[in-house]
């Protein structure tokens, strides 16, 4: 469920609480979280709604000036029900907090090392090292280029740095991508085995 930036501020700032969508099948359910440009969001109820019965107020809170509004981008897409997503800001995306600790002990520089391990395992060949080592080596640079210098297709490559992101090794810039705070003490504090290959 794709929220732009203004709208994703709104519910933050608690101006908007719900999005309208028109699906042949809800595509969120109660629970769902989601990581967002502004941190995580909570969907708290997912319901079936007559589009007629919207009107200025539900548009607002939706983050539209008002009803029509609210119809002509429901009519975008033809077919399905319009279902309203009740959203909540949720906090801070935690891989922020991940990224910034530096502090690598012995127990988290193991658990790194086993996750690593198992990500290489269950490729054709070890990459996480080379990976984090290539982006340490030319950050911002576009994934294209750093792709095609590992010999991997770029959308494989942009997966595998995602993997890394989840761990709080790495994080995305407007272009190409740098090693958070996280990821350069592992590469370099203690006995990381990032550089030997």
């Amino acid at each position: 469920m794709i929220l732009n930036r203004p709208t994703l501020d709104a519910i933050v700032a608690g101006r908007v609480d719900r999005a309208y969508r028109r699906w042949a099948r809800p595509r969120v359910r109660s629970g769902t979280r989601m990581r967002t440009a502004v941190g995580v969001l909570e969907v708290t109820e997912v319901v079936r709604v007559d589009p007629a019965s919207l009107g200025d107020d539900e548009a607002q809170r939706a983050g539209l000036p008002d009803a029509d509004a609210l119809r002509r981008a429901l009519t975008r897409r033809k077919e399905g029900d319009v279902y309203l997503v009740r959203l909540r800001y949720a906090g801070a995306d935690p891989r922020v907090a991940l990224r910034e600790d530096a502090e690598i002990s012995e127990d988290v520089r193991r658990t790194l090392d086993r996750r690593l391990d198992r990500m290489d395992a269950a490729a054709d060949a070890p990459w996480t090292r080379q990976v984090l080592a290539a982006i340490e080596d030319q950050p911002a640079v576009v994934s294209t280029e750093l792709a095609a210098g590992l010999g991997m297709e770029r959308m494989v490559f942009k997966r595998r740095v995602r993997r890394l992101k989840e761990l709080g090794l790495t994080e995305s810039l407007e272009v190409g991508y740098r090693l958070s705070r996280r990821g350069a003490a592992y590469l370099h504090e203690g006995d990381s085995p990032a550089r030997r290959e």
